[in-house]
């Protein structure tokens, strides 16, 4: 979502004159976004603005502003925490960034902006140009009425939103007309969608996405367990753009904890959940949530986490310690769980999704895999994507959302013909932890062949 919502500040501000670049040391603006769902989010975003003093100090013109929902929690404060800082705009302020970036200048003010409307109006403009002319993504809502104890997201995004679906579509197809193969819709909870507006559902939103002509993927996250039903779980059957891949987060095995992390499910309805997509979809990949040292947590409740991901063997975990967070009610809760201990749990949970991830992974070598190209990978240091060289290592993820990396040179026939956005099918030939590798192979490309691990086997 953050990287969505600066998308959309890179649109305001380019419309004013302004253009992106590369080096701080060039910038007349400096925009931070920040994130404040994790403590440690908001200590990197703090330490970001710190170094910036220097830069400001030797050119005083700078104009630097913060915004996300760092801004949005501790509005005004911050400029006492950062004397050099100028602007301070919350999380539904971006579309009067050019008007207050446009006062600074003319005034050399410092201004604090971080005005929430009742009903907010939402409809972000669509960007023309992005990092990844391959995949997108599309925020479909923003905000969450779900108000689970831990989490500061309500206070600093907002009550749920929806937009209108024929805004969704027509952001997407601008998209595909410029390229984009894949698209991921956001929301906090995309299976509420359009609920209190009286829209569309979300499965029948995926159905209009579904058919927009020469889109491949479709991907979303994030799901609430307590709202994810049987027409959902449906849809990785019939729709097939929906990509075998679904981020559930669970936060914890324990009822208990469940219950004081204000869930609104228990352990064996999410089980019941994951047993139902699994009947209906076999080759999907569930990823997921965990929480580790929540309040109260006992070893018994821990020992509960562990035996859920025994049963589940999740395909991979973001994994976290417990930080209070501003304005959540889990920050007034008794017996909180020491540093030491949720580290050494946090540890343990690791090791023990280690192994099911490398047994997932590991389980896909032999296959084929639909992949399409989105770029060079991470080690290719070197090369243009206009002109790729054929010993370029190129990336692309599986339907169930996992990296594969291949070299360019084994395309059959290959004679620079490739590009972001080519579906390649490649034979995975090992796995590693957090990738695969494999060599592609010459299939003739089918629309069904998208869903990769339904059509294809060793």
């Amino acid at each position: 979502m953050n990287v969505y919502d600066s998308e959309q500040i890179a649109i305001q501000l380019e419309a004013t004159g302004y253009q992106q670049t590369s080096s701080l040391e060039k910038a007349n603006l400096v925009i931070l976004n920040t994130c404040t769902i994790r403590a440690k989010a908001e200590q990197k975003a703090f330490s970001f603005l710190g170094r910036l003093a220097r830069l400001k100090k030797k050119k005083p013109g700078l104009i630097v502003g913060v915004g996300g929902c760092v801004a949005q929690q501790e509005g005004a404060k911050i400029l006492k925490r950062v004397p050099h800082l100028d602007l301070v705009f919350g999380t539904q302020t971006i579309d009067r960034l050019p008007a207050l970036i446009s006062k600074i200048e003319a005034k050399r003010c410092r201004i604090v902006d971080v005005a929430m409307a009742e009903n907010p109006e939402f409809d972000p403009a669509p960007a023309e140009q992005n990092h990844n002319p391959v995949s997108r993504f599309v925020t479909i809502m923003r905000g969450c009425d779900n108000y689970c104890t831990y989490c500061v997201v309500p206070y600093v995004r907002g009550r749920e939103t929806s937009r209108h679906p024929d805004n969704i579509i027509k952001e997407i197809k601008l998209f595909v007309d410029s390229g984009v193969k894949e698209v991921t819709l956001l929301g906090q909870n995309v299976n509420s969608y359009g609920k209190k507006e009286g829209l569309l559902s979300f499965t029948e939103l995926l159905a209009r996405v579904q058919t927009i002509e020469d889109l491949l993927r479709i991907r979303f996250t994030t799901s609430h367990p307590k709202d994810f039903d049987q027409n959902l779980i449906n849809a990785f059957q019939t729709n097939d753009k929906l990509c075998n891949h679904i981020h559930l987060p669970v936060q914890s095995g324990s009822n208990r904890m469940l219950k004081r992390m204000n869930r609104k499910y228990t352990k064996e309805q999410y089980l019941d959940k994951v047993t139902k997509l699994r009947d209906t979809c076999s080759k999907i990949a569930i990823t997921s949530d965990m929480i580790v040292g929540f309040p109260g947590e006992s070893d018994a409740d821990f020992g509960e986490t562990l035996e859920l991901i025994r049963e589940v063997e999740f395909d991979g975990l973001f994994a976290f310690m417990y930080s209070d967070r501003p304005n959540a009610p889990a920050t007034r809760f008794k017996a909180k769980i020491s540093e030491p201990k949720k580290s050494e749990r946090l540890q343990i949970l690791l090791e023990l999704q280690e192994t099911y991830t490398k047994k997932k992974n590991e389980a896909l070598i032999g296959s084929i895999q639909p992949i399409i190209a989105e770029g060079f990978s991470k080690k290719q240091s070197s090369g243009s994507l206009d002109k790729p060289n054929q010993t370029a290592q190129w990336t692309g993820r599986t339907s169930t959302n996992k990296i594969v990396n291949f070299y360019h040179k084994d395309i059959p026939g290959s004679c620079g013909d490739m590009f972001p956005g080519k579906l390649v099918h490649v034979k995975i030939d090992k796995a590693y932890a957090h990738s695969l590798w494999g060599k592609p192979v010459d299939i003739e490309s089918t629309a069904e062949g998208l869903k990769g691990e339904k059509i294809y086997a060793a």
